[in-house]
């Protein structure tokens, strides 16, 4: 379980968050919506340590995240909004192995974590393919595999159909579903909510730094316009 109590965030005099706190439960399929600007990528890149709160607290599973980032950073996987900003390495394995790596693993640990997320995400058989000759939706696919060889809880994804084709957007809502059956939490960060409504369990949605909504989908449809999100 993730909680967020009474988050603030400044960016010098702007203040970024105002006041947010949400409970994401384990198992959820949580969508955080919002327009350009409105706090949401700011607010879940604080789930994971990556950003610190000026004011309130952030926990997983209990623990404050200021206080044990890694496990934090296990615990809660990360998917950027243009996946190439997460890579680290040239190739698929080297790329979806470093997270693993840096835990410490042992080789044959860190290989079945390898193999297990290339084959949840569709990309087996394409571990020594330099990531800059996929295409876009391999991408992205791969950007999954790295985040779930760490084998999150929950995985947070940051606009993650932004340049995909509609094929390409299929197979990775199809490869979310799978990972939400088998009770992974998702978190999807987004303004779009194609494709997302009837699997979302509730939406949270974000404005100028607050929580303007968190309601179930339906509850929340009347609403979203007019805090510039596309509800289908």
């Amino acid at each position: 379980m993730i909680t967020v109590r009474d988050l603030v965030h400044r960016r010098g005099d702007t203040v970024a968050l105002e006041g947010v706190s949400l409970r994401i439960d384990d198992g959820e399929f949580l969508v955080v919506a919002g327009a350009n600007g409105s706090g949401k990528t700011t607010l879940v890149r604080h789930l994971n340590g990556l950003l610190d709160p000026d004011e309130g607290s952030v926990s997983v599973d209990g623990t404050p995240v200021s206080e044990d980032p890694v496990a934090a950073r296990t615990a809660v996987g990360m998917v950027f909004q243009n996946p190439r900003d997460g890579f680290v390495a040239a190739t698929v394995g080297a790329d979806v192995a470093f997270g693993p790596e840096n835990l410490g693993l042992d080789r044959e640990a860190i290989d079945r974590r390898v193999t297990a997320a290339l084959e949840a995400v569709g990309m087996d058989g394409h571990r020594d393919r330099r990531i800059d000759r996929l295409s876009g939706g391999q991408q992205a696919r791969v950007a999954i595999a790295g985040a779930l060889a760490m084998e999150p809880a929950h995985l947070v994804l940051d606009e993650p159909f932004g340049g995909l084709d509609h094929p390409a957007r299929q197979a990775v809502l199809g490869r979310l579903d799978a990972l939400s059956a088998e009770g992974t939490g998702i978190v999807i960060v987004t303004h779009d909510l194609r494709g997302l409504f009837d699997r979302a369990d509730r939406i949270v949605a974000l404005s100028e730094g607050r929580i303007e909504l968190d309601a179930a989908p339906e509850r929340a449809r009347p609403r979203l316009e007019a805090l510039g999100v596309r509800p289908c």
